[in-house]
This record gives structure tokens, sequence and C-alpha cells, in this order.
């Protein structure tokens, strides 16, 4: 249970990141280089993904089962997407036509919390399985998370709210990863069935992130140019995550 709210205030820490994009210069390199960090979780994503599969079917009574979990997930996580554009954005003025007003804003700040509910029950989920896979997903909400929120910061920047303003919002919304990951812990600690059915729900949604939202951005950014640059990031975040799985001890 500690290690759970600890990783999920971790993980709320990543809302505080815009505070760096105040500044002028390092927030403009920010702002230039956002979609390159989008082809890196891209890659840190794709590996959770890989790895919390081979997991599920370790933990599953019947592999079958297991992959309609997936599928569900993923299917759920796609009519989000589909009927809640705001679900999940990034901000990047290389590729948006048009700014954001206060009502954007707000669309993208219930979206965000919805989302962070949905990164609490990964934890417990993870957690649940093994303390390396929790860490591991851990790490790669964090990558996530800071882009995420760089993104909402300068979002809400520009519909108007001022920087204290923007940044108290963004960590009062990431205090909604408690709500899923709490939540999701007494879930499975009282009934041990969810473990597969969270688990694989979740495997589900991180495959639909990738496939559907980050994937596609880095293609939309990478056919403006820099496609060896992305390739490169992409590259980097699969290695790094890799690292972590492959070389760190399975800690039940």
């Amino acid at each position: 249970m500690l290690s759970i709210i600890l990783s999920s205030i971790i993980i709320m820490l990543a809302s505080l990141v815009g505070v760096v994009s105040v500044w002028k210069k390092v927030g403009a390199v920010i702002e230039k280089n956002l979609h390159f960090l989008v082809s890196f979780s891209a890659g840190v994503f794709l590996v959770i993904v890989v790895h919390l599969g081979h997991e599920i079917m370790e933990v599953s009574v019947e592999p079958t089962l297991a992959l309609l979990w997936i599928i569900i997930g993923f299917l759920g996580l796609w009519l989000i997407f589909k009927f809640l554009p705001t679900f999940h954005h990034h901000h990047d003025n290389q590729m948006e036509v048009h700014s954001h007003d206060r009502l954007d804003a707000r669309k993208i700040i219930a979206s965000d919390a919805l989302h962070n509910i949905g990164d609490g029950v990964l934890l417990a989920a993870t957690f649940a399985t093994s303390t390396i896979l929790g860490i591991t997903a851990t790490i790669s909400i964090f990558v996530h998370e800071i882009i995420q929120e760089v993104s909402e910061f300068f979002v809400m920047k520009q519909a108007g709210y001022s920087t204290r303003k923007a940044l108290s919002l963004n960590f009062f919304v990431s205090g909604s990863i408690l709500i899923g990951s709490v939540g999701g812990y007494f879930l499975l600690d009282r009934f041990e069935t969810l473990e597969v059915p969270l688990l694989g729900i979740t495997i589900g949604s991180f495959l639909a992130v990738v496939v559907q939202d980050l994937i596609p951005h880095s293609i939309r950014s990478a056919s403006k140019g820099h496609t060896i640059r992305h390739v490169l990031w992409f590259a980097i975040g699969l290695i790094l995550m890799l690292a972590v799985t492959l070389l760190a001890p399975h800690v039940e």
C-alpha cells in the first residue's frame, strides 16, 4: 500500500514540471521539442505493454480470457478517444492552427482527471503483480505525465490562466490518481479475481494510447521534418525501458 501511495505522489509531482516553462528560454525549448518527447514516450509505453502482456499470461489461468480483457480495455479507450477527443491532448504549436480558450482548458482538465484515475488503477494492478513491474509502470507513467502536464500547462496559459493558477490546477487534478491507485488496491485486496481483469484492461488501455495517440502524433510530426530524430527518440525510450525491465531483478 505504501509503495502505491508513494508512486502516486511521485507521479503527481510531474504536474509541477510546468514551473520550468516560465523561464523564457527553457520554456521555448521545451515547447519547441515537446513532440520529440512524445516519440520517446511511445517507445517507453510500447515496452511496458509487452512486459505487462507477458505478466498477465503468467498469472492468468485462462490466457484466452486474459486476451479478452485486453481487447475490452483497448476498445474501451478507443471509444473514449473517439467521443472525447480532449481526453489525451498533446499541445504542439507546429501542428495546431487554433488557439485554446477557457472551455478547451476545462475539457482537458476534466479529461486529465479521468485519465489519472486510470493511471492509478494501473499502479495498483502492476504492484499487485510484482514490485519491479510496479516500479517500471511508475517510471513509464511519470515520463508520460511530464509530457502531458507540460502540454496542459501551455494550453492553460494560452487560455488566459496565470502561471500560479495553471500550476495549482494541474497539481490538484493530478491528485485524482490516488482515487484509482488506492481504490484499485482495496478492490484487489478484497477480490483477488479482479487481478486479471484490471491488468488486462490497463494493458489494453496502454496499447490504445500507443497505437491511437502517441505513434500517430509522432508520425504526423515526423512528416513535417526531423524523421530521424523522432526515430532516435523512440529508440532511446525503447532501449531505456528494455534495460529497466531486463536488468532489474524480478521482486514479488
